[in-house]
């Protein structure tokens, strides 16, 4: 499992964004957008009477290059090459737009343009509301916490409940808990499977808890409005109440060996084609570019374990040496969606010659 930031230092860090964040609801007709010679983007958004310019973020030009349906390639490329026409494209359809934009803001830069549908499920509030319940389970341990750009993530271990894979080979209960306030994904509670002896991290396929970022639109009038709503406030609270008991059922004994159960069943299915070819067409299947998939196999090739398992655990081991901690819990979760696959699909990896 890939190391993530301690709970001190997550901790610090979302009490700071939420000193530094904010959501502004705003008609396309008051922002503006500007670019300078050297590629430098900003917002320039009417607020109270003045005009406020906002640095804005990778992810956030992507998002406002699709709603104002732009291929983002070529916004890109009028960016490095011709700001003068990107400018000119973007702002004639801003101001040709009717719609209402939640713009999230941090550090004084915009990091997300949403719709104004967009329900905040806040990483603050969640955390502040999860955490005590994850220091309940018993002998918890968090072995892997990090906040990036785009998700938090929250993996913990409780060993008490524990299977033995093969001799020697112990795999653990465990939760994930992520969330994205940037529009890449809901709040998520799924089930968690930790090998002892590497360290692996599978993420099970598990729907017990999806939380999308959909509500009503906010805001009624044609100004700008700073996004502060008491209302969703106490239905998040409300929600987040809810979390408690899909963590205790994540982890739950159940829950657990019938995701160990599948997992163990894949010691059962023998690779008896070319073990090269057989990363090929996972690399095919689940889009896994050419450092990846040499990744994979490397582990599988290493560890000799020709076999379902084997690929499941080479697709996990390999999740820590990925270095982008979003993409690395990518790998944690294939490993989940390998354990789920039918007969069929796992004969065509068994079998790719």
């Amino acid at each position: 499992m890939r190391s993530g930031r301690s709970l001190v230092s997550l901790a610090h860090e979302l009490e700071r964004q939420l000193q530094s964040k904010k959501d502004l609801v705003v008609p396309s007709s008051l922002m503006r957008h500007d670019t300078d010679d050297t590629g430098e983007t900003r917002l320039v958004i009417g607020e109270g009477g003045a005009s406020t310019p906002y640095g804005v973020m990778p992810l956030a030009r992507r998002q406002l290059a699709d709603k104002l349906k732009i291929p983002y390639a070529y916004f890109e490329r009028m960016r490095s090459e011709q700001p003068v026409l990107l400018d000119r494209n973007v702002n004639t359809w801003l101001q040709s737009d009717d719609d209402r934009r939640m713009i999230r803001t941090l550090d004084g830069k915009v990091r997300a343009v949403l719709s104004d549908r967009y329900r905040r499920l806040d990483n603050f509030d969640l955390a502040e509301s999860v955490l005590p319940i994850l220091q309940q389970l018993p002998d918890v341990r968090f072995e892997s916490v990090e906040l990036t750009d785009t998700r938090m993530y929250i993996k913990c271990i409780t060993p008490q409940l524990k299977v033995e894979m093969a001799p020697g080979d112990i795999v653990q209960a465990g939760v994930v808990i992520s969330n994205s306030e940037v529009g890449q994904g809901t709040l998520s509670v799924q089930p968690l499977l930790y090998r002892l002896v590497c360290r692996n991290g599978l993420i099970a396929s598990d729907r017990s808890l999806r939380k999308t970022h959909v509500g009503r639109a906010l805001g009624s009038d044609d100004n700008i409005m700073v996004f502060k709503d008491d209302t969703l406030q106490a239905d998040d609270k409300a929600f987040f109440l809810k979390v408690r008991d899909v963590v205790q059922a994540a982890v739950s004994e159940a829950t657990f060996m019938q995701a160990a159960q599948k997992m163990q069943k894949t010691l059962q299915i023998p690779l008896v084609g070319n073990p090269v070819k057989t990363v090929e067409v996972l690399a095919q299947r689940y889009t896994l570019n050419d450092t990846e998939r040499a990744g994979v196999l490397r582990h599988l090739i290493a560890e000799g374990d020709l076999s379902g398992y084997g690929l499941v655990n080479a697709v996990t081991h390999f999740s820590q040496e990925v270095e982008d901690y979003d993409r690395a819990t990518e790998f944690e979760a294939l490993g989940g969606k390998l354990i789920e696959l039918p007969v069929k699909e796992w004969k065509e990896l068994a079998q790719a010659v």
